[in-house]
């Protein structure tokens, strides 16, 4: 409405060289308010685009496990990389509970060993492991910021992440707070990169049949999933599969989300 009534005042403007002045003024107010508006409409619209996110958590690197900065592999490969992660795969290590949590290192080091050496995998599967003191490490190489393409629930390895719990959470098992806290940060920060909910059902493509769909499939699955939701297996345990509903709210508090 006020770029109208600019615009009436504008037409009622008499040329002439009295009236050069006034024409320009005019002229200039109309193309403010045009400029205005049309920036409050990007404004509105950038808003409106913009991703729930939520912090990043402390995440200790792949040095505190691996021993003198350097790789535990002297010939591994480079990493791959997909183009974001929209969905997070929670696993149980299926290891003793009654740990040290300054043990965690050499847990997750003999995690490594192997599953790089019975397995021969490249790496350790999972992007990031989790301690029953809710600290978090720096599981696969490739960079904690980046989508990195992970060996963690088979026919599903891409476009997600694998948060491992260490431990065993079968049914009767305690699940402790710091742990879930963490992967709930953890799942809200890497899922609010893509703007995704961790209450959302997203759509992943089976990329093997051993998995819960054939290859090729197209599932609609949890975007923050259990193992079993990919795979048939009793990973990542009753007791905490029964804890994920309330990891998904606590994550999506964490982006903002009702």
């Amino acid at each position: 409405m006020p770029i109208r009534g600019t615009a009436v005042a504008l037409a009622g403007c008499l040329p002439g060289v009295a009236a050069v002045t006034a024409l320009a003024l005019c002229a200039h107010v109309v193309d403010r308010l045009v400029t205005d508006a049309r920036t409050a409409r990007s404004l509105a619209v950038a808003r409106a685009g913009t991703p729930h996110t939520a912090p990043k958590p402390p995440v200790v690197p792949r040095t505190a496990w691996t021993g003198q900065g350097r790789a535990p592999v002297e010939k591994q490969p480079p990493p791959r990389y997909d183009d974001k992660v929209v969905a997070v795969f929670v696993h149980h290590t299926d290891t003793p509970n009654a740990y040290r949590c300054t043990d965690s290192p050499r847990i997750i080091r003999d995690l490594y060993a192997g599953q790089t050496g019975d397995q021969d995998w490249d790496d350790i599967g999972y992007n990031f492991l989790v301690d029953r003191c809710g600290t978090i490490y720096e599981g696969r190489a490739g960079g904690v910021t980046r989508p990195v393409t992970g060996a963690h629930t088979l026919g599903f390895n891409h476009r997600t992440a694998g948060i491992a719990a260490i431990g065993t959470f079968t049914a009767g098992a305690e699940v402790p707070r710091a742990m879930t806290e963490a992967i709930a940060a953890l799942a809200a920060w890497k899922l609010g990169l893509s703007g995704t909910d961790p209450h959302a059902k997203v759509r992943l493509v089976s990329s093997n049949s051993r998995s819960r769909f054939a290859a090729g499939t197209s599932a609609t699955l949890p975007a923050l999933a259990g193992h079993n939701d990919g795979y048939m297996t009793n990973c990542p345990g009753a007791a905490l599969t029964a804890r994920l509903p309330q990891i998904r709210d606590r994550a999506a508090r964490l982006q903002g989300r009702p």
